[in-house]
């Protein structure tokens, strides 16, 4: 599955992406709002194999993320996939880039198409998305996809709740 927008393209990933899945989320830069910081080699490698077993079981997932102009090269990762708020699980959804392609609209340009995606063509009612109180730009990138603050998760011990985010097919 293949999808493109006006900078990206997005597609399913695979085993060949772990370095590029690894180096983003290794770079303690692309996890300065993360509780648990940057991802070690173990966890990366659990994460990524969490990624393929989703779209295996779901047909649909995070997507590897290139710009239309370089498509051979991963600049993030991210979409919509199941994910556990506290006891409920939910149609979550996430990104992450690579620094250097932060501050181009991408991650806006990404959100906007996995909510049309999840809508309109996976069907589903409603999204949501979890975001650190501090993490001013992805709150940004959430509001200008039209998500709207919906609640608060203790899902970080001894600290400030997450945020959740929420928008519903209309």
């Amino acid at each position: 599955m293949v999808k493109k927008s006006t900078h990206l393209i997005f597609e399913k990933p695979n085993r060949d992406d772990f370095r590029r899945f690894y180096e983003i989320n290794s770079d303690p830069d692309t996890n300065l709002y993360n509780p648990d910081g940057a991802m070690n080699y173990e966890k990366a490698n659990k994460a990524f194999e969490n990624i393929l077993k989703h779209w295996i079981e779901n047909n649909f997932g995070s997507w590897k993320i290139c710009e239309i102009n370089n498509p051979n090269f991963v600049i993030g990762f991210g979409g919509v996939s199941y994910m556990k708020y506290g006891e409920e699980t939910r149609l979550n959804l996430g990104y992450r880039f690579d620094k250097n392609y932060w501050g181009k609209g991408y991650a806006t340009e990404l959100a906007e198409n996995a909510i049309d995606y999840a809508f309109f063509e996976l069907r589903f009612n409603e999204i949501y998305a979890l975001v650190r109180p501090k993490h001013s730009a992805s709150i940004r990138v959430l509001e200008k996809s039209k998500m709207n603050l919906f609640d608060r998760l203790a899902d970080v011990p001894n600290d400030e709740k997450s945020l959740v985010y929420k928008i519903e097919k209309v």
